[in-house]
């Protein structure tokens, strides 16, 4: 159970940390509800107003099963929903658990044990049973007709706003009232805030009386030592709506335990305040810098709190992080420095996080996904000394940096992101279980050094050579994608990130050849002042990768007339591209030209190459020369 150890550390470092001050992880006997209902009273429990809240979510006290409840009706301490809160619920229709007897002898029992001002004022009001009544005549709550808890709306026009908020019952399609969270604020004479979710006295009243409860007390395993044990640990970790749990030990159904244990305990024993704690720091960690992919979601972080780079965001945001000039210059490291600039700064961002990160500094990496709605699953989890983890990301982005152009505003020499592989392979209306699946499959790569899986990099070079399906932009940022793979897939070969003159392989050659042709027929193009359009070098490509041979032959016949063109136009760029051609020719082994088997993704490498030093960036006038953004390549 290391994680849950690793994760109770991170809490224990960071919680009372001061760089985290403005977003602590929530304190124990706390959870996190979206409020929907802001209801003001005065310090005598006087009802004075009520308001609607939109979507806030509000740091409550709570207890251990109703921090973790399901469909079993257990209240929380001071705020939650009307049915447990409201007294006259049942006389207004109310057709949920009725909670409020327990919620009341709850606070009653917190006010006895230990006495806030606050608390105290709400326990007077809520023990009046008129929470609907001055909820409905202050228009926060909708009656019908006959004066019951409205539950659909049938008129005509804008429904009322509470109605808005709340999430219909998947069944009948009706929506409860009875389910809008109430939170409170308690007007005192003296006291600088009114807002009991702010009030840090309140906290620590609830957390003592919390202590005093006692409990089942056992070994825990995390600890070593005695404590009161956990039964009914905490849910909502990636997000407010959230039932998955990653411990528990209901044995009513599925028989989690039974067989190989008389209790739960002997199965695992985690104390209460270890489980909260280290359920509050995960939650707190995924909030701040998760990464999702569909339900499952991954976080990186150093136990000791200092800052680490996010393994699952591509070179652009890494840099992002630490340097004001995050993006690199496509043109200059395309001109032939072959990422020496991407180099030295890929290695200062690792020299910035290196100096925050102590080398005895632990790094864990935890991914987490659920195949049911109750139970969750860690489908990924490691452990780093700091540097070493630094050291790993940084072989990752180097071995599959390549020159990515994902919009306008993102062009850079850097790895892409896993989510923007998974596009690329399977296309932008890929799923939520594949693009999850995808992340898990590419994950062990950036983390562990494994070889890139080789059906996904053959999908990501297939797609950018089919050419006629995607927009120009997407195309780009495909054949972007698709170099960077089969580089880091092929990172023995050395491939650089610019035009390799003296690279004499068969597929790179060829891929200078298509890049040549295409550049011949877009100039000619533009110097008889007819819109772009795609070449048939573009068109011939998917069938190009098949059979080079036999299809450079449809496309060198087909570059007579613009030939041509030029020749009575721009006749040195003619004879400028003839030379390239020539050059690039000369370069094959008889036998390896006039084979017709397939293409590797290497040709990519050697057309994109050729392709950026052709255009440069921009058109081309009569001598050759290209400045500004071309027709098919410039700025979208």
């Amino acid at each position: 159970m290391s994680w849950i150890q690793r994760l109770y550390e991170t809490y224990e470092n960071c919680a009372n940390a001061p760089q985290f001050a403005g977003d602590p992880p929530m304190p124990v006997s706390h959870t996190k509800q979206q409020a929907h209902i802001e209801i003001v009273i005065d310090g005598d429990g006087n009802f004075i107003r009520a308001t609607i809240v939109p979507k806030e979510e509000t740091i409550v006290p709570a207890t251990e099963e109703s921090a973790g409840r399901t469909r079993k009706a257990v209240p929380h301490a001071l705020c939650d929903k009307i049915q447990y809160c409201a007294g006259d619920y049942e006389r207004f229709g109310g057709t949920k658990d009725f909670g409020y007897p327990e919620f009341l002898s709850q606070l009653e029992q917190w006010v006895a044990a230990d006495f806030h001002s606050k608390a105290a004022a709400v326990l007077k009001y809520v023990s009046k049973g008129s929470v609907v009544r001055d909820l409905a005549d202050a228009g926060v709550v909708a009656l019908r007709s006959d004066g019951m808890l409205m539950t659909e709306w049938s008129g005509e026009g804008t429904p009322p706003e509470l109605f808005r908020l709340l999430t219909p019952d998947a069944k009948t399609k009706q929506r409860d009232q009875g389910s809008a969270f109430v939170r409170w604020r308690v007007q005192i004479q003296g006291e600088a805030t009114s807002a009991v979710w702010d009030d840090g006295s309140l906290r620590e009243s609830w957390m003592r009386y919390c202590d005093r409860r006692g409990g089942d007390t056992d070994v825990c395993m995390v600890t070593g030592e005695l404590a009161l044990v956990s039964v009914n640990h905490p849910k909502r970790l990636r997000h407010g709506a959230d039932g998955a749990k990653l411990l528990s030990s209901n044995d009513e159904s599925g028989f989690t335990f039974r067989g190989r244990f008389e209790s739960s305990t002997q199965a695992y024993g985690v104390g209460s305040i270890v489980s909260q704690k280290a359920h509050s720091a995960l939650r707190w960690l995924i909030g701040r810098q998760g990464a999702r992919a569909g339900e499952q979601v991954f976080v990186a972080w150093a136990i000791g709190g200092a800052p680490v780079p996010d393994p699952l965001v591509d070179t652009f945001d890494l840099f992002a992080l630490v340097s004001p000039e995050p993006h690199i210059s496509v043109r200059s490291s395309y001109s032939g420095d072959a990422g020496q600039r991407f180099a030295m700064q890929l290695k200062s961002a690792m020299q910035g996080y290196r100096a925050a990160l102590p080398e005895t500094e632990k790094i864990a990496i935890i991914g987490l996904n659920s195949a049911t709605p109750g139970r969750m699953a860690i489908t990924f989890y490691r452990e780093f000394g700091g540097h070493e983890f630094l050291d790993r990301i940084a072989t990752w982005h180097s071995t599959t940096a390549w020159h990515q152009e994902l919009s306008k505003e993102r062009r850079f020499v850097g790895a892409p992101a896993p989510r923007d592989i998974a596009e690329i392979a399977y296309g932008r209306r890929i799923d939520d279980a594949l693009l999850a699946a995808t992340v898990e499959r590419l994950l062990p790569c950036i983390i562990d050094g494994r070889a890139l899986p080789r059906d996904l990099v053959m999908a990501a070079v297939h797609r950018s050579c089919n050419r006629s399906g995607l927009e120009d932009w997407e195309w780009r940022k495909t054949l972007g994608v698709a170099c960077a793979l089969y580089r880091g897939l092929e990172r023995g070969e050395g491939y650089e990130m610019s035009l390799e003159e003296d690279r004499s392989s068969r597929d790179y050659l060829f891929g200078r050849l298509l890049a040549i042709a295409e550049s011949i027929e877009e100039s000619a193009l533009h110097a008889a002042g007819e819109k772009p359009r795609e070449t048939s070098a573009a068109k011939l490509m998917q069938r190009f990768s098949m059979h080079p041979c036999s299809t450079w032959t449809t496309i060198e016949l087909a570059l007579k007339p613009y030939e041509n063109r030029l020749r009575s136009r721009w006749p040195q760029v003619l004879t400028s591209r003839r030379k390239q051609l020539d050059a690039v020719m000369g370069k094959f082994r008889p036998a390896e030209f006039v084979s017709d088997t397939p293409l590797s993704g290497e040709f990519l490498l050697g057309y994109h190459c050729q392709r950026a030093v052709l255009w440069g960036g921009g058109k081309a006038d009569s001598s050759g020369n290209y400045e500004g953004n071309s027709p098919k390549n410039g700025a979208e």
